[in-house]
């Protein structure tokens, strides 16, 4: 038997998903195999609750930590996974990330090839398998799929001020400030890389999307110990019905508007302190901010290839 541990995000993602939630215990124990899992639920009661939950369960030796919720959630597990494993002895069993995508864009899960439906997530973990993938690390705070700086960062904000989630929400928001967004410049230094860049956004992608199947950075691997910098055109609002055809159909990397740069640590010098998310969500951030990729630093749960 394994243990394994299901922490539950009951607030994030739409009403409905959130209503989801509130059944999902029931669901847990009448789809995971029980002669191979031994489950734990917990739900999170305030923010940053799930990253103390699941260093504990790391620390207590679990063999899966499951993060059930958006990419925040995700986000927040994965920060405890990492911390409890840092703390273990030599020999020590490790601790995987599972996920049951229940938030708003799921770009992690989706890059992963995870189900967005709860039932299907939770039957790919009776036939799943460890993989080792790498993170990325912004001025210290963890980001599994991607963060940015530029338009990305500020609709982050303003989607997390909103009181209705969904891509209708994050749709509007595009639209309300796309025309009045003025690009900044900023500097990129260190891997070889020395560019400075007038731009309308700069994503820094571990994983290929920022979710919604809105992928950013379609050939990111979270394998290959590098990220894809994205850095779109000061003006791209000239193309921005193309582009927009092109971030749903994996090819915004071929537009002209586009630049990609692939580095394993960077540092972005910004003209002032500016929004910046970390995986969608907004965050405080220094002016200059210090990137980088670590390699094959957790492990997360993903359908048996064989």
């Amino acid at each position: 038997m394994k243990n394994i541990a299901f922490i539950i995000n009951p607030v994030s993602g739409s009403k409905e998903t959130q209503n989801a939630k509130r059944k999902l215990p029931k669901l847990i124990m009448q789809t995971l195999d029980s002669e191979q899992w031994l489950p734990n639920i917990a739900f999170t009661e305030y923010a940053g609750h799930a990253t103390e939950m699941a260093y504990q369960f790391s620390r207590m030796g679990f063999d899966a930590v499951v993060a059930v919720g958006g990419d925040g959630t995700v986000n927040e597990v994965a920060r405890g996974i990492v911390k409890g494993e840092k703390g273990k002895a030599k020999g020590e069993r490790s601790t995987a990330l599972g996920i049951i995508p229940m938030g708003s864009g799921n770009g992690f899960a989706r890059h992963l090839d995870i189900p967005v439906r709860a039932q299907r997530a939770i039957e790919l973990i009776n036939h799943s398998e460890p993989i080792s993938v790498d993170y990325g690390v912004a001025n210290g705070r963890l980001f599994i799929s991607t963060c940015g700086t530029g338009f990305d960062a500020l609709i982050a904000d303003h989607f997390a001020g909103s009181n209705k989630r969904g891509f209708s929400t994050y749709l509007h928001n595009i639209l309300h400030d796309v025309f009045n967004y003025t690009p900044q410049n900023y500097h990129l230094v260190g891997d070889g890389i020395d560019v400075t860049h007038k731009a309308f956004l700069i994503t820094f992608a571990n994983a290929n999307q920022w979710g919604y199947e809105a992928m950013i950075a379609p050939k990111a691997s979270v394998q290959d110990g590098k990220m894809d910098i994205m850095l779109m055109s000061s003006h791209a609002i000239l193309g921005s019905a193309s582009l927009a055809l092109r971030l749903f159909a994996g090819s915004i990397d071929d537009s002209h508007f586009m630049n990609t740069i692939r580095a394993k640590e960077v540092t972005l010098e910004r003209e002032s302190a500016a929004p910046f998310h970390i995986d969608g969500d907004p965050v405080e951030m220094e002016k200059d901010i210090h990137i980088r990729i670590v390699e094959d630093g957790l492990r997360v749960l993903v359908e048996k290839r064989f």
